[in-house]
Order: structure tokens, then C-alpha cells, then sequence
């Protein structure tokens, strides 16, 4: 059993993953994260900082769900994020699309590179242990 604090309260509490939060905040969590969406959903082109005072919420918080892919801006809004490889403005997540390209074409092929070769089959057919030549 993985016992931890919460982040937030301080509680003791069982910690099965994610963010050391308890039940109780987690779910007073996930209830600012509905009440932030909402809020941007009816306020098209807020900033981050308005978002957070109208919804009683950390910047950072905000920063961090649109990071997470778990909030989208539409391409008019101000809360556009930067790709941390590139620098290009994107609308959720850590990369633009280009970058996120170039990753998975790196990552096939490092793992392409570490993949095992096939064996080409030997050229002379007395080292097949296999078939048997009589000698004259």
C-alpha cells in the first residue's frame, strides 16, 4: 500500500497514481476543471489570467490541463501555448504537429536501429546441416 499526503489538504491517503491528491480534493479538482471549461466555452477569446480570477484558479492550473491535452483553445483565443521544441504557437499539448513528427521519426529509428537483423542464409550448400552430399 502506497501511503502519501495530499498535495493539497495535507490528509493521509491511499495513492493509486497521478497527481498526491485525496479523493475529496481530486473531485474538488475536477469540479474547477468543469467550471474553467465552461467558462472558456462561453468567453471566447479570454486570456489565462481572466479565466483564473473568474473561476478562482492558478494560472499555472490552467497552464497545466492545456498541457495535458485536457483543454483545447479555438485558434482565435489568447490562451495559445508555445511548442517547447519549436517555439510555434499551438492550442493544447507540449508540441506542434511538426515537431511531433520529427519525434516519432526519431523514436522508429532508434528503434528500428535496435532491432535484430535477420541472418541471410549461407552460400554454400555443404553448411546446411540439414541436406547430405555424397563424396565421389
Amino acid at each position: 500500500m502506497n501511503v502519501r499526503n495530499c498535495r493539497k489538504c495535507g490528509k493521509i491517503f491511499n495513492y493509486i497514481g497521478g497527481a498526491p491528491l485525496c479523493m475529496t480534493c481530486r473531485e474538488a479538482m475536477e469540479a474547477k476543471f468543469q467550471e474553467v471549461k465552461a467558462y472558456i466555452r462561453e468567453n471566447k477569446g479570454v486570456g489565462i489570467n481572466e479565466v483564473a480570477e473568474a473561476c478562482d484558479v492558478e494560472p499555472q492550473q490552467i497552464t497545466q490541463w492545456l498541457r495535458e491535452d485536457r483543454l483545447e483553445v479555438t485558434e482565435d483565443s489568447a490562451l495559445m501555448l508555445n511548442c517547447e521544441s519549436c517555439g510555434a504557437p499551438i492550442r493544447s499539448g507540449k508540441y506542434c504537429d511538426r515537431c511531433k513528427g520529427q519525434l516519432t521519426g526519431n523514436l522508429r529509428a532508434i528503434t528500428d536501429a535496435a532491432k535484430p537483423k535477420p541472418q541471410q542464409p549461407s552460400r554454400d550448400p555443404r553448411e546446411n546441416p540439414k541436406m547430405r552430399f555424397l563424396d565421389n
